[in-house]
């Protein structure tokens, strides 16, 4: 075995760590309404978003995963693109642990994107970006928790004017009920997004280092693309299946108090939010859709009942996100060329 191909596949086991580590920090953003509602128990919550999550395979186009090889222009056969991709990766896995630490609902998909992006100018300057790449997915920093926080906000509305003459108990155990399929939804749409990110890396990884053509197309038919679609959502549902506790407490519990009704309306707008991008090809975070569609949730009362100081923590978190992976992803690219001159 070769050092390179050994190198290779380093990498992507590497990159399903990171998919582990996605699901895990992420969990709480599938689980953490039904979770606070008490509708499932915390360990039942996971394990029915661990299987959507793994079934989202089936359901949406690899859009995403296409979107993300292409941040950085990698040149086919290029071996130091390979340091790239796990300079990338190694920045998204610190920035992500530092922030489930601190408890902060930040976006894995962003250290991903961040931290690839990173590498790749600390490697060959700015001019390796994907600028139209990288313009869609800042966008949508912004635009995905007010997509959610809007269609929350609506849908809450909606509810409490059709539901406005049944008693308080009766729409309880309905909405208790409805929120089982309000989020498997949400993780059908978590899944499908984030685990495709994974699958882009590996896309990305794989073209520099030779083993697959540049105009190579993901899909479940295809024998040389299948295993990276199911291994990433394998890793993906099991990270999702180990959970992420301080976070599901700041997400579920600290933002504002919820009921079924509300934990159904935040993970419906949730989901349709996030199945918009992943068939538009965009990779959003699934943190800030779920945040901007409880805050909508608790906008319908009081919006002295949210807790803007946790609130304020986790934009902060967002803002620093894409250039504190990056900066991470670049030191560690230049420990590498440092070790390895040659690069």
């Amino acid at each position: 075995m070769s050092g390179e191909f050994t190198l290779v596949v380093i990498v992507v086991a590497v990159a399903l760590a990171f998919d582990v580590i996605n699901g895990f920090h992420d969990s709480a953003n599938s689980i953490a309404t039904v979770v606070s509602t008490r509708v499932l128990t915390p360990r039942n919550a996971v394990m029915w978003a661990a299987f959507f999550n793994f079934i989202a395979m089936f359901v949406f186009a690899p859009k995403v995963a296409d979107t993300v090889s292409k941040i950085v222009k990698v040149i086919p056969g290029d071996p130091v693109y390979i340091w790239v991709v796990l300079a990338g990766l190694i920045g998204a896995i610190v920035w992500d642990l530092i922030t489930w630490w601190f408890g902060l609902p930040t976006s894995s998909s962003h250290a991903l994107i961040g931290g690839f992006a990173g590498a790749g100018v600390a490697h060959a300057g700015w001019d390796i970006l994907n600028w139209d790449k990288i313009v869609k997915t800042i966008e949508f920093i912004p635009l995905a928790p007010l997509m959610g926080m809007l269609l929350a906000f609506m849908l809450m509305v909606g509810v409490y004017w059709l539901f406005r003459n049944f008693r308080p108990m009766a729409v309880d155990r309905l909405f208790r009920r409805a929120q089982l399929f309000s989020a498997a939804a949400y993780s059908l749409g978590h899944g499908g997004n984030d685990a495709q990110k994974t699958m882009g890396i590996i896309v990305a990884l794989l073209v520099a280092s030779g083993h697959l053509p540049k105009d190579v197309e993901l899909s479940l038919g295809d024998s040389s693309t299948l295993w990276i679609i199911l291994s990433c959502h394998v890793a993906m549902a099991i990270g999702t299946a180990l959970g992420g506790w301080r976070i599901v407490r700041t997400m579920g519990m600290k933002i504002t108090k919820l009921k079924p009704v509300g934990g159904f309306c935040a993970e419906t707008a949730g989901a349709a939010t996030l199945f918009i991008a992943t068939q538009s090809g965009i990779p959003v975070s699934t943190t800030h859709t779920i945040t901007g569609s409880i805050i909508g949730v608790g906008a319908t009362t009081k919006l002295s009942t949210i807790r803007w100081g946790i609130a304020r923590r986790i934009v902060w978190a967002w803002l620093l996100t894409i250039p504190m992976s990056a900066l991470v992803s670049a030191l560690c690219f230049g420990l590498i060329k440092l070790f390895h001159p040659a690069i």
